[in-house]
């Protein structure tokens, strides 16, 4: 098998939203595209191939989990982590350096060695480098690779941020050298700087420096509202290299993806669909739905009539309800799929509509809805 070089084209501009096509050796993704979380190699509460039916074009997976556990050698004995996990779908897999922060309850960053830390499962010691971050991944065998960057908390202190940016333009350098030449793979740069856009722009300029086959913004959901975040990204959106996919890391609900894609953004991945669907949350054309409400009970109407995939139009507010009330790990599994499901909708309703030129009536329409 010819395997494709990575490569990235900007199709269509609908003022700055942009549709695109990303060229993988795995496959194509069109994008603005959202990627579901396989944190440990799973999408918790469904099947892979059900996460590919539902549109999915690419999975993201972690770094810092999976080093911990199963342990990124045996995921390479079992053929990578696209065998380990059976997904037919490109992987990215980020580096690790925004759980060292939230989960770690003891962690130090030592600028030479990385970030050295306790593990949350049984507090055995880590020490994560920018080269070994990447080495793992490398074992993993994912797509797309992630640097290792220093993701500080939401802060206003300036020269805290600015000690993140010079140490994460640092470690970027190193895990540049360690990855080395694969023109068949990506590997992404992350923007930090905080809410300060003088950093913002620093960082940006020293990663182009270094060069990337994509620039990711991090550092935006630590605490920041979404106002803060969105003045971050119209800023950067005058800067952003045209010719390189845009992502915007932890990033969100519906109106996060709406206002952010209306700002140039291209890619996005988030937890909230799959945890909301397994407390009881739904994502729906007509807003959200706690389908833990008790006015559902007398409710025989789907969440969407419209949804024929998986037969989700099958399952009455009513019996969902039930399902959790009676804490049936069915009820998690059909909002896990409806919430996966919506947010592929989502995507393609927003590519369809930039490609129109019609992407601002959308945008109009639901940002507020959702």
């Amino acid at each position: 098998m010819t395997l494709k070089k990575f490569n990235f084209n900007v199709l269509k501009k609908d003022k700055f939203a942009r549709l695109g096509k990303i060229i993988t050796s795995r496959g194509t993704i069109d994008t603005p595209v959202f990627m579901p979380v396989g944190t440990q190699a799973t999408v918790k509460g469904t099947f892979i191939k059900d996460v590919i039916k539902a549109g999915s074009q690419i999975v993201l997976s972690n770094t810092y989990h999976l080093m911990i556990r199963p342990g990124a050698d045996r995921v390479k004995k079992a053929g990578g982590l696209h065998n380990f996990m059976n997904c037919k779908v490109p992987i990215l897999t980020d580096s690790g350096g925004y759980q060292i922060m939230s989960l770690s309850k003891l962690n130090k960053i030592d600028r030479s060695k990385g970030a050295i830390f306790n593990s949350h499962i049984d507090g055995k010691k880590f020490i994560l480098s920018p080269e070994q971050s990447i080495k793992i991944q490398k074992k993993l065998n994912s797509d797309i690779v992630m640097v290792l960057d220093e993701c500080p908390r939401k802060t206003l202190s300036y020269d805290t941020i600015l000690n993140a940016v010079i140490l994460s333009t640092e470690w970027a350098k190193r895990s540049k050298k360690e990855f080395g030449r694969n023109k068949h793979k990506a590997l992404f740069g992350i923007v930090q700087g905080g809410l300060f856009n003088d950093l913002r722009l620093k960082s940006l300029k020293e990663l182009i420096k270094i060069g990337f086959d994509g620039y990711a913004i991090g550092g935006l959901a630590v605490g920041d509202s979404q106002k803060e975040m969105f003045k971050v990204l119209d800023y950067l959106k005058n800067y952003m290299p045209i010719n390189k996919p845009r992502y915007l890391m932890g990033v969100g609900t519906p109106s996060d993806i709406l206002g952010s894609v209306m700002r140039g953004v291209d890619m996005f991945d988030c937890v909230l669909p799959t945890r909301a669907g397994r407390t009881g949350l739904a994502f729906t054309w007509n807003g959200r739905v706690n389908i833990r409400n008790a006015k559902y009970k007398k409710d025989n109407k789907p969440l969407d009539e419209s949804v024929k995939i998986f037969d989700l139009n099958k399952y009455s507010k009513n019996y969902i309800n039930h399902l959790f009330n009676t804490n049936e790990m069915l009820g998690s599994m059909i909002l896990t799929l409806n919430n996966i499901n919506f947010y592929q909708e989502l995507m393609f309703e927003i590519r369809k509509n930039i490609k129109r030129g019609t992407f601002t009536k959308f945008y109009t329409k639901y940002a507020n809805k959702l």
